[in-house]
């Protein structure tokens, strides 16, 4: 499937791409009662490493990834759309396996805690945290090549308080509101990693969440995927490689921003240290 999809990406109009995901869509929710709920949900963070992880986790013999894309954007963006239409991106029911989805999105939004732990009280979260100066201009280098950022990264980093103002106000009082700027200019925001965990720990409790830290996961991946596994409950798998997938090269980080960054998240990296119980590996 995953080399279907990979060649129609790459060598089919983009028209008749878009036609064919409609229809295989229509048919996963017409055909939604014989259809998978997923076991657990990777809920982030962006640029974080969830892509690799996705990738290794499709390629255990116990689970099945989902039908088009790793993530389908319910819990943020896509709610209102409803539980059936959700029902439709995963695997025909198999005896024995199970599936999962990859949003990144799920981490920032601030709707996506409690909208989980209300349709899916039994799934378990994993979440992929960095060290947040790297993944800030990570994300920086990944929205400019995606045509969302237009603004050199010391200037994003200037803008970001006055282009998230009042954003998740806003979707607390509209929840079908569309935060364009908490999704793709939220380069401090998402390093927080502290509040967003304790979102989730409110939500579904510290038991059901799994934090990885993805600098340690890079340097010894095969042992790393084994923690995961064994707390997700799935047999024993040893991938023959990993490949580190989506990663972005460019320039180093100017050792200016980054001393200014270092000072930004110093608190945010002490509340971390005390919820999780346990120092990232980026903490001194």
């Amino acid at each position: 499937m995953r080399r279907m999809t990979r060649w129609a990406r790459r060598s089919l109009p983009p028209a008749i791409v878009t036609g064919a995901r409609g229809v295989v869509h229509q048919w996963g929710t017409l055909t939604r009662g014989f259809r998978m709920s997923p076991s657990f949900i990777v809920v982030g963070g962006q640029r974080c490493g969830t892509t690799t992880l996705y990738r290794l986790l499709s390629e255990h013999p116990q689970v099945i990834r989902p039908t088009q894309v790793k993530g389908t954007g319910y819990f943020d963006e896509n709610y209102s759309k409803g539980p059936d239409w959700y029902r439709g991106h995963f695997p025909i029911q198999r005896d024995t396996k199970v599936t999962f989805e990859v949003s990144g999105f799920y981490s920032m939004h601030p709707l996506a805690p409690s909208r989980i732990a209300k349709d899916l009280p039994q799934v378990r979260l994993v979440m992929m945290i960095r060290d947040p100066v790297q993944r800030a201009y990570s994300a920086w280098k990944h929205e400019s090549a995606r045509g969302f950022e237009d603004q050199p990264f010391p200037v994003a980093l200037d803008l970001e308080a006055k282009r998230l103002e009042g954003e998740v106000e806003r979707i607390l009082a509209d929840p079908s509101y569309r935060s364009f700027a908490l999704r793709h200019h939220a380069y401090v925001g998402r390093g927080r990693y502290a509040d967003h965990i304790l979102r989730f720990h409110e939500a579904v409790g510290p038991d059901r969440l799994y934090v990885m830290d993805a600098d340690r996961f890079f340097e010894n991946p095969v042992e790393e995927y084994a923690r995961l596994c064994e707390w997700l409950g799935l047999e024993p798998h040893r991938p023959a490689r990993v490949d580190r997938w989506n990663a972005r090269e460019g320039a180093p980080l100017d050792p200016e921003i980054e001393e200014r960054l270092r000072a930004e998240f110093a608190e945010a990296d002490e509340r971390l240290v005390e919820l999780l119980g346990w120092k990232p590996s980026w903490v001194g």
